[in-house]
């Protein structure tokens, strides 16, 4: 179903072509960028998180970490991830395919300052063979974000 709901978001925008399917695996940072051809720093990945039972996904450069002194300043909690056989429960979209687009309900979303050096990134698709190639307005569009924060690390050493 996750997949067919990112196809469906963009589609009913005028931007299917924004969804890239592939036979390749892009489960991964590395995988992605070899997938797509660009540099792993370009992929947007997203990370899911728990904050009591509530699901928080945060959109991060490929190259970037989450600082934990950070995130904890930002959200007044340690980051615990998802586990991954809980993430499809939370998120709506399987592990390797989790993205910020067409989540279920009351995920919160927010997109890291890692992001704002490109005017393109590739986010997952819904499945591990589909990426969804945008600009960072049509992210922050998409997404129905919540802000831009910094929790980040090693990104911008």
């Amino acid at each position: 179903m996750s997949v067919e709901s990112v196809r469906k978001l963009f589609s009913d925008a005028g931007l299917e072509d924004l969804v890239l399917y592939s036979e390749i695996v892009s489960d991964t940072v590395e995988n992605a960028a070899a997938m797509i051809g660009c540099e792993p720093r370009q992929i947007a990945k997203t990370m899911s998180f728990l904050q009591g039972d509530a699901a928080v996904v945060i959109v991060a450069s490929g190259d970037a970490k989450i600082d934990n002194g950070k995130y904890k300043a930002e959200f007044g909690t340690k980051a615990r991830m998802i586990p991954h056989d809980e993430a499809e429960h939370y998120t709506g979209h399987l592990p390797g395919g989790i993205c910020p687009f067409a989540l279920r309900e009351n995920v919160s979303v927010f997109l890291d300052e890692s992001l704002k050096r490109f005017d393109v990134v590739y986010t997952g698709g819904g499945d591990e063979h589909n990426t969804v190639k945008v600009t960072i307005p049509q992210l922050e569009q998409y997404s129905c974000y919540q802000k831009w924060i910094d929790v980040c690390k090693n990104w911008n050493d």
